[in-house]
């Protein structure tokens, strides 16, 4: 009684904003990389990273695509380099890697917690021997799976480090979500896919999943049901709520 399809047997989560508060902080250190990207690059002409920006080019997406996606939108084309160029490297991994330090630096002093509906709906999927997976791009998982306590919920983490190991295609793609399920021996129609991300809930509807859930932190409702969620709510306890 978790408010899915009885035919689901696994749960597959996406992690900052969906299980943890992360997204804000991830679009924080977003915001300050580009602007401070942008203002070297444009000079006069500069426009700074936005909501939107976000949403639309880096919510949901590996750094590295994230950094493309974003920088094409402004007209922008840099190297790739290599996943581990030094933040102030001009290239598409040096760009993402300045954020990935900076992250560090914000989760340091800010800290990180569970969205509380959030664990009240992973402990009700346990208890209802759904099978949990967190598939999330990016590459701190693990860090913050522990430093939220979510880890002993978590029986497979497909994250931005298997993401670049196995060589597998980013959200919208949904190659991580896919990888997640079959190693969880469930086929994609018998699990339910949570996002907030709208390039998510895309990977979601791609990989034919029995069921998307739209979590929606950033009033883009219409937004995520537009990629293919069939139902969105504004926190995972809603769905208790409903059955309640």
């Amino acid at each position: 009684m978790i408010g899915l399809p009885d035919t689901v047997r696994a749960c597959l989560f996406d992690l900052d904003g969906v299980l943890t508060s992360t997204a804000r902080l991830h679009r924080a250190a977003w915001q300050r990389t580009f602007d401070d990207f942008l203002r070297e690059h444009t000079g006069p002409a500069f426009e700074p990273f936005t909501a939107a920006d976000y949403a639309n080019h880096v919510d949901g997406r590996t750094r590295a695509d994230g950094v493309r996606q974003f920088l094409a939108s402004r007209g922008i084309e840099l190297p790739n380099g290599h996943h581990d160029d030094p933040p102030d490297a001009k290239t598409v991994n040096g760009v993402g890697n300045k954020k990935n330090e900076l992250l560090h630096r914000i989760i340091a002093e800010e800290g990180v917690e569970p969205y509380p509906g959030s664990v009240r709906f992973l402990e009700a999927a346990r208890d209802a021997g759904l099978a949990i997976a967190v598939v999330t791009s990016s590459a701190n998982g693990v860090s913050v799976l522990e430093a939220t306590g979510l880890m002993p919920f978590v029986q497979v983490l497909v994250d931005g480090v298997v993401i670049r190991r196995d060589h597998l295609r980013g959200k919208p793609a949904p190659d991580s979500f896919l990888a997640a399920a079959s190693e969880l021996a469930v086929p994609p129609e018998h699990a339910a896919v949570f996002e907030d991300a709208q390039s998510g809930v895309a990977a979601g509807r791609a990989g034919g999943f029995g069921c998307v859930v739209g979590v929606d932190r950033a009033g883009q409702a219409e937004a995520l049901r537009a990629q293919g969620a069939d139902v969105v709510v504004d926190d995972l306890a809603d769905l208790l709520e409903d059955v309640s």
